[in-house]
């Protein structure tokens, strides 16, 4: 494919470009408008209160462990946020009898409210961002989001297991090869 073949010097400006990028709208754009609860915060609220209204069968119970793969992070980092979050009165943390059969959190009238709050400050910001910007546009910028986010996420765990540097250094010898 004649599309995948790019130079170390373009690597390294995409690269830049995308850190820079990434960089601005997780720290300074999006900063803005997190008052009362951070991003963290407000995913991990957020997530709960999806999750309760997709299992009504728990009675709006979100165990830690689904909520730690919705999230995308560890249990411990998950029991963190949960401990911070209960601790701020946002979240009640409770378990199914003797603990062995998980905890699960619920969403308490504050942290509904918080949540709510930040909901609307993000839906009249990004709600103008999306309408300036074009709704077919943002769709397929989540889309193209979602793939990066596949690859980077494939060879992070190619890292991690340790056959990522070899099928790097394939892919870097051949790639210099065709550089001018």
């Amino acid at each position: 494919m004649e599309e995948n073949k790019v130079t170390n010097e373009e690597i390294m400006e995409l690269t830049n470009e995308l850190t820079l990028r990434k960089h601005r709208f997780t720290q300074e754009d999006v900063a803005t408008f997190f008052h009362n609860v951070s991003l963290r915060d407000y995913l991990g609220l957020n997530t709960v209160r999806k999750i309760s209204k997709e299992n009504s069968i728990y009675e709006g119970k979100t165990y830690l462990k689904e909520l730690a793969e919705r999230m995308q992070i560890s249990i411990h980092q998950t029991s963190r946020m949960v401990q911070d979050l209960t601790r701020r009165g946002f979240l009640i943390w409770s378990h199914d009898g003797d603990g062995s059969d998980g905890t699960y959190v619920l969403l308490s009238e504050e942290g509904a409210r918080k949540l709510d709050e930040q909901k609307n400050a993000l839906e009249q910001f990004y709600g103008t961002v999306i309408r300036k910007f074009g709704k077919e546009n943002m769709i397929e910028l989540l889309h193209l989001m979602k793939q990066l986010d596949t690859v980077v996420s494939g060879e992070i765990e190619s890292i991690e297991e340790g056959v990522y540097d070899e099928e790097n250094q394939s892919e870097l010898s051949e790639g210099s090869s065709t550089e001018e």
